[in-house]
């Protein structure tokens, strides 16, 4: 049977855009994993195996950051998972605790990106998302232009010719999340922008603007995770948040057959780990009070409000009328301000995401604040594929651990 695994610790630094940066990865990892473990109240030699995962580096850059951090002899795996490193990592460092190998395992994820759209590192060998390519060819056409803008766009195109839904609820969703990260001080972008101003930002392609588009960014998080023995041995239960279940899918055959980009841009990935998600937790999906999900364009975001069972298919854009996104709202989501104006460093997005939804339980957020929040989903998509989906649930500080939440 599973153990129970519980995060003890997070930490990240500040998102930057690359440009202003003036650290490098080992340095902003070090930051990460040393607040991580502040916030922890451990040593580093408390340590037992460490998951570190980035995109774009030399294959041993993990150690190269932990070694910083301290040399202990600890296995250290490297995770490159596209932009679902984060929760990849943070995933497979769950199941070491879980399966018992290990009572206290971390996983940090970082970036350093470079300016600008993502590209194709290696021409001399197929483009691992070659498929996607094919087929949002066949369906819209490609421009040369980012690629992974034309095929969120294109996910939102559908999405507004098969459900009625307008450009208007994409930009509103922009327009939230960058009044959301205006109390985040870890995020890229802290400024506010209001709806004419997201709608008239620069074009990227088509109807998707600057603001409606995740940025390029440099940045690194850490999270510490302990079994149950771990945490009552350290009296650790006043830090502890629940990891309920962490769930990872990839692709079925649906995500191409079915000529869909909505379907493309990983809906039944999404779809599947929730579902999962959900059944192994316990609960249904009306009882999360906050989330933080991977908002990488504005489209993706209302799309993924289905594919998790927020709403029903094709009312995504009800729950953006109805403000049940925001505070005072059904949910809260992306109190951080989410990709969209927190920033994409792809291999540490996951787990600050679990970091920004740990501070949340623990009511430790300042100002973005979600009341009385008890359980929180996490949700990270890389395309290629996979899909990952945590829930997290607070302790409460009346019962022992070993009680049901």
């Amino acid at each position: 049977m599973a153990q129970k695994v519980y995060v003890i610790g997070v930490g990240m630094t500040k998102f930057m855009e690359p440009g202003l940066l003036t650290m490098d990865y080992p340095d902003m990892v070090k930051e990460a994993v040393n607040k991580a473990l502040a916030d922890a109240r451990i040593a580093y030699a408390e340590i037992e195996h460490a998951t570190v995962g980035f995109v774009f580096g030399e294959s041993t850059s993990g150690q190269k950051a932990l070694y910083e951090v301290g040399m202990t002899g600890i296995p250290i795996a490297n995770v490159n998972n596209n932009c679902a490193t984060g929760s990849s990592a943070l995933h497979f460092a769950k199941c070491l605790v879980a399966g018992g190998t290990y009572d206290c395992v971390l996983a940090a994820g970082f970036e350093k990106m470079e300016r600008g759209s993502l590209n194709p590192k290696y021409r001399d060998r197929i483009n691992p998302v070659q498929k996607h390519i094919d087929l949002l060819f066949e369906l819209y056409g490609v421009a040369p232009v980012s690629f992974t803008a034309q095929l969120f766009a294109a996910a939102g195109k559908e999405h507004m010719e098969k459900y009625g839904t307008k450009i208007d609820h994409f930009a509103k969703i922009a327009v939230k999340n960058h009044q959301h990260s205006k109390n985040n001080p870890y995020a890229q972008i802290q400024e506010e922008y209001t709806f004419d101003e997201v709608l008239s930002s620069q074009v990227i392609f088509e109807f998707l603007t600057r603001h409606q588009c995740c940025p390029t960014s440099s940045g690194a998080a850490a999270a510490i995770l302990a079994s149950e023995e771990f945490v009552q041995r350290h009296s650790l239960k006043d830090r502890a948040i629940e990891i309920l279940a962490i769930e990872m899918a990839t692709d079925k055959p649906s995500s191409f057959e079915e000529k869909s980009a909505i379907k493309l841009v990983g809906f039944d990935m999404t779809k599947n780990a929730a579902k999962k998600a959900y059944r192994v937790a316990g609960i249904r999906p009306e009882q999360i009070d906050v989330i933080e999900l991977h908002d990488c364009f504005s489209t993706n975001e209302l799309i993924t409000y289905e594919a998790l069972g927020l709403c029903d298919v094709g009312e995504g854009k009800n729950l953006v009328d109805m403000g049940n996104n925001t505070y005072g709202g059904k949910y809260v989501i992306n109190p951080s301000g989410g990709l969209l104006s927190k920033g994409h460093p792809l291999g540490a997005t996951g787990i600050a995401q679990c970091a920004e939804l740990c501070w949340q339980l623990r009511n430790e957020a300042g100002k973005r604040q979600v009341p009385k929040a008890n359980l929180a989903l996490q949700h990270n998509i890389g395309l290629g594929g996979a899909a990952v989906v945590a829930i997290y649930g607070s302790i409460p500080r009346d019962v022992e651990l070993t009680s049901k939440l």
